[in-house]
């Protein structure tokens, strides 16, 4: 092998290394933040993601041996770095049109797991390729850094080292620090930067592959002038903020009534606030019931509890309409307690902790009047907090005669449906259990507590109301209120498939609402789909 001067010295194949495998972490970390706002965060999505770049690496793996042993040359090696540094770079500018295209493609094709599906094409389509070239690598080097029989073993261990290493930093950095701080986009184009300072520096200190390197630099700059906008949701306009958290996707939007949070550019609205302190014409109106049917003589007095804060909307409402109530809220994603303080007018003497729900739960005495648990998203249900021993621990901190009230934010219509199983594990827990839908929403709202006299309560309080929109919206809880009738679907601890249960309600609402476009594609093909939209 004839050697380029920097490579006469081994630090800079373990720095190859280091880097490499860092950049695979951090690549692998971004495509979650990439995909996440489309297709959720889920453990569905991880797999698929984590499943993908195995592939990749595996195939990586075994071309990069294979090519180190025909052709030991390093100039392929870094050339192939030099390829996937650019690739890498193109994805804030691209990736999220291959996404969107993908979905667009499939929504028409595919009629079940169109999650699963849409989520593992777009990873083959944008991350395996850069990662089957970073997977040739670690054989590459192994190739290019043994002299002897004599040291492979330790300078083989010496490469995997810095790989783990490099992977470890590669891991902490995006999560804690880049995507944070610059957002996914940038954290992209900073470690496609990495890779490319390094194939450069390994080419100009040859005084070769000039011509590659320049044009590798100008279509690196031509992508940070592309994929610097961390814009998701590229189709919307106006948006009063768009940005990116340690947990979620955020979006805030409004419009002459309202002004709205989204986590998920696909999947609904996570809180919203009235401008004119009106009912909102969502769940939250309906979770207003829960005040009414602890036997409080006031439903001001009431003490509650938020599982999942959100920005508020509940808190404001009740406030609202209930009086100065004694309220706190839980909210595991801080910047989205920023936001209820700067676009929702969360009150300051409403106590927020950023925390886990359930942890929280546990490291707490306190008891209240009503809990409300608002902590799912899309398919995004933590299991810690959709099982029996979560709503036993819920129970706990219930006051007697207390309510609990669930926003089941799913209504799945196939026996064993995520929001069967839900209702199911906490009617093992509470003897008295609610639920009715919202009306034009596919949500659900569910009461639980141990007090029989629940309904009667809220019978008798709505007539107390002053308000006439209030009163006539409790009127429909109350009128539209079921007793629900317990089966055997539990969730415990140990086995809670939330995800793969929310994935099929998800797969319905998909079919429901693209048959109409499906029918037209059938008869019309793709321009009658246009001319509908």
């Amino acid at each position: 092998m004839d050697k380029t001067p920097v490579l006469k010295n081994k630090i800079f194949l373990y720095l190859t290394e280091f880097f490499a495998g860092m950049s695979v972490m951090a690549v692998e970390l971004g495509a979650s933040r990439l995909l996440a706002p489309y297709f959720s965060s889920s453990q569905i999505v991880w797999t698929i993601i984590i499943g993908t770049i195995m592939i990749a690496m595996a195939l990586g793996n075994i071309y990069g041996g294979r090519s180190a042993d025909k052709n030991p040359d390093p100039d392929k090696l870094y050339g192939r770095i030099l390829i996937a540094a650019i690739w890498i770079a193109a994805i804030p500018a691209v990736g999220k049109y291959i996404v969107m295209g993908i979905s667009a493609l499939l929504i028409f094709t595919v009629s079940t797991n169109f999650l699963i599906w849409a989520a593992f094409a777009a990873c083959m389509v944008i991350f395996v390729f850069p990662l089957f070239l970073l997977g040739t690598v670690t054989p590459s080097l192994a190739k290019y850094s043994v002299d002897s029989l004599d040291d492979s073993g330790r300078t083989v261990g010496t490469l995997g080292a810095f790989n783990t290493v490099g992977s470890i930093i590669g891991t902490f950095v995006p999560t804690f620090i880049s995507i944070p701080a610059v957002g996914t986009s940038v954290t992209f184009l900073i470690f496609a930067g990495i890779l490319l300072a390094l194939s450069a520096v390994y080419f100009i200190s040859g005084k070769r592959g000039t011509v590659r390197c320049t044009v590798a630099i100008l279509l690196f700059i031509l992508c940070c002038a592309a994929g610097r906008s961390d814009s998701f949701a590229f189709w919307e306009r106006d948006l009063t903020y768009e940005g990116e958290s340690v947990y979620n996707y955020l979006q805030v939007k409004e419009n002459d009534r309202s002004v709205i949070l989204s986590t998920n550019v696909l999947f609904g609205v996570q809180s919203m606030l009235m401008k004119e302190d009106g009912l909102t014409g969502m769940y939250y109106d309906y979770a207003m019931a829960a005040p009414l049917m602890t036997g409080r003589d006031k439903p001001g007095d009431c003490s509650v509890l938020i599982l999942g804060m959100g920005t508020g909307t509940y808190a404001h409402q009740c406030r609202n309409y209930y009086g100065d109530m004694e309220i706190e809220g839980v909210e595991i994603d801080e910047k989205i307690t920023a936001l209820a303080r700067e676009y929702f007018e969360l009150p300051r003497d409403v106590k927020v902790t950023t925390y886990d729900g359930r942890a929280y739960l546990n490291a707490i005495d306190s008891k209240y009047d009503v809990i409300m648990v608002d902590a799912y998203q899309d398919i995004t249900i933590p299991f810690q907090m959709s099982s029996v021993e979560f709503f036993t621990l819920v129970k706990e901190h219930l006051n007697d005669g207390g309510v609990m009230v669930v926003n089941m934010n799913m209504r799945g219509s196939s026996e064993g449906s995520i929001n069967q199983y839900l209702a199911d594990t906490i009617s093992s827990v509470f003897t008295e259990v609610c639920t009715v839908d919202v009306k034009g929403s596919t949500n659900r709202e569910l009461f639980a507590s141990d007090n029989p006299q629940m309904l009667l309560n809220l019978a008798s309080n709505r007539e107390k109301i002053a308000d006439e929109d209030l009163a006539s919206m409790m009127a429909q809880v109350s009128d539209n209120m079921t007793a629900y009738e317990a089966g055997d679907y539990i969730m415990t601890d140990d086995k809670a498939p939330v995800e793969l249960l929310g994935m099929r309600v998800i797969d319905e609402l998909i079919r429901d609402e693209v048959s109409y476009y499906k029918r037209i594609y059938e008869e019309k093909g793709v321009q009658g789909v246009i001319d509908a939209l």
